[in-house]
């Protein structure tokens, strides 16, 4: 199941990377090896271990082990690409707003990147929560760090200076829709379990 999740990653953040600008992508051939986005690689990931799972006919999930490593890695990751500053395509648009920094470019701009690890930090508290809190069936964990990730992302590319779009979307964001499509039922059955959670505790009380 590693070795699918590696080899998912590997593809999947470089499909996703060229597709974030496939015009650029393929007049520069070198550009076209290197760029990556750890969005495809989550999502590719995810996708080489389920199809590695049917072929060696696992079905118990293993992704919960996964997610405050997850978590810890990208923040640090976004550590760099802040200190990148405007090197590392994952600044800001420009603003007004009185978080915006100077990235490098003497331009002051949404830091990305600083918003992200804020999330993240807020994210793994409450996942942490969550777990003690809560009895979730196994793989239930990762599957409200994924769609809690996406869903930040999906919004935070409305202030990133994209220049290739879908439908006035960015292929991350249609990444982001595809992952919430994958997890569809998920959504629906975590629904039906919270509304489950409420009934008992308001009954109780």
């Amino acid at each position: 199941m590693i070795l699918g999740a590696a080899i998912g990653a590997f593809l999947g953040s470089r499909i996703i990377g060229f597709l974030e600008n496939p015009t650029l992508n393929i007049e520069n051939v070198i550009q076209l090896y290197n760029n990556k986005t750890i969005m495809g690689g989550l999502f590719g990931g995810l996708l080489g271990v389920e199809i590695t799972k049917l072929f060696i006919k696992e079905k118990k999930s293993s992704g919960d082990l996964f997610v405050f490593p997850l978590i810890l890695g990208i923040g640090i990751g976004r550590i760099g690409c802040f200190l990148s500053g405007v090197n590392e395509f994952t600044y800001g648009k420009p603003t007004n707003f009185f978080m915006g920094m100077d990235l490098g470019d003497g331009v002051l701009r949404h830091p990305t990147s600083l918003y992200e690890i804020l999330f993240l930090i807020g994210l793994a508290f409450v996942l942490y929560q969550v777990k003690q809190r809560i009895t979730l069936e196994n793989g239930t964990l990762f599957k409200l760090f994924m769609l809690s990730y996406f869903w930040f992302r999906f919004l935070i590319e409305f202030i990133k200076p994209n220049e290739f779009f879908i439908l006035h979307l960015s292929s991350i964001q249609w990444l982001c829709i595809t992952c919430w499509l994958y997890y569809s039922k998920s959504i629906i059955k975590l629904s039906k379990q919270c509304l489950q959670e409420n009934t008992t505790i308001t009954t109780s009380h």
